[in-house]
């Protein structure tokens, strides 16, 4: 999308329906590098994230011109300006480009794809593409993503543990250590926790059904985070499956059902690279919890793990306040069982 670099900033009056039976409304749109930003014109709120390469057009040549987010019936957004039209239709001839288009020579398919490769390898590095890929992917396509991969999880591992009071136990955790909207029990294979696009947490059974105290869980949902080392779930889910897989995300707005498949098979299979001790004794004093519950609950024994012991930033003390009140500690380790 860096292509447009003369609309950087574009700007354009438009008229936004939220469904097909609301008022239309005038609204501000904005072309981003990926998405288009609709937003109320006095107070500036967003009102809505329209991914670009999903777009589609319902009046292709007619003026003024109608556009919505995708096929299913929904919001719509009616334009004016020429300049703004001008540029989402440029946009669609990029992502077009990058299509395959079957029933051509097969010389010619094949010369396109060395043509695409060979531009990505010399413009787009593997890591630059990747990058660029998980920086600009709206919110809205990383939930999208996380769903999915939840949903692929949940077909090797079972359906996620449910009960109203485990559930009432996961949001207060969630909001008890930040960087999480949802967390969700697997019930089987999963060991640990792992972090998925959306900020969506997942935990093992392992987690909350052994130990005898919170800050165990805790610690493997601070591990996780700190062992990322700065890289977003999706950065790290597209380094996985590679430059295509990124380069598909940019043109598209999708990635392979073959490549979530895969990624949930490779998150149930290998376990994720522990933290060093100094960098994840900071985290949990961070965020207030003790360490040593979560060094014993990873060997017992301690002799592995001696560092989180001695150097537990609340060892002897009180947390500041709580992982989780007692009440909820118990339904949350009885969420499997649907108590």
């Amino acid at each position: 999308m860096t292509a447009l670099s003369e609309y950087d900033r574009l700007e354009a009056v438009g008229l936004w329906r939220a469904d097909p039976e609301a008022q239309r409304r005038e609204v501000i749109v904005s072309l981003g590098d990926a998405s288009l930003v609709i937003s109320e014109t006095k107070a500036g709120a967003a009102l809505a994230h329209w991914s670009l390469p999903a777009m589609i057009r319902r009046n292709p040549g007619a003026h003024p011109a109608i556009y919505a987010p995708s096929d299913e019936p929904g919001e719509s957004l009616e334009l004016e300006d020429e300049v703004m039209i001008a540029a989402i239709e440029k946009v669609h001839v990029i992502i077009e480009s990058h299509r395959p288009h079957p029933g051509r020579l097969r010389s010619f398919l094949i010369g396109g794809v060395v043509l695409c490769v060979g531009a990505a390898a010399l413009f787009w590095l593997p890591g630059a593409l990747v990058d660029h890929a998980a920086r600009i992917t709206p919110m809205a396509k990383r939930i999208e993503i996380g769903r999915k991969l939840l949903a692929e999880l949940s077909t090797m591992t079972g359906q996620p543990c449910a009960s109203p009071p485990g559930e009432q136990a996961l949001a207060v955790l969630s909001k008890r250590l930040p960087g999480h909207d949802t967390i969700v029990v697997l019930p089987e294979a999963l060991k640990g926790a792992r972090l998925l696009p959306g900020k969506l947490a997942v935990i093992g059974r392992n987690t909350i059904e052994g130990p005898d105290t919170p800050e165990v869980v805790a610690g493997y949902l601070i591990s996780t985070e700190d062992g990322a080392a700065g890289q977003s779930p999706l950065k790290q889910m597209l380094g996985a499956l590679g430059p295509a897989a990124a380069l598909r995300l940019l043109t598209t707005g999708n990635l392979p059902d073959s490549g979530i498949t895969s990624y949930a098979e490779q998150l149930l299979r290998e376990q994720p690279t522990p933290p060093a001790t100094d960098g994840l004794l900071r985290a949990f004093r961070t965020a207030g919890v003790s360490s040593t519950p979560y060094a014993y609950a990873l060997d017992p024994t301690g002799e592995t793990v001696l560092g989180l012991i001695e150097a537990d930033p609340f060892k002897g003390e009180p947390s500041p306040r709580p992982v989780l009140p007692d009440a909820q500690w118990v339904a949350l380790q009885d969420i499997c069982t649907g108590r």
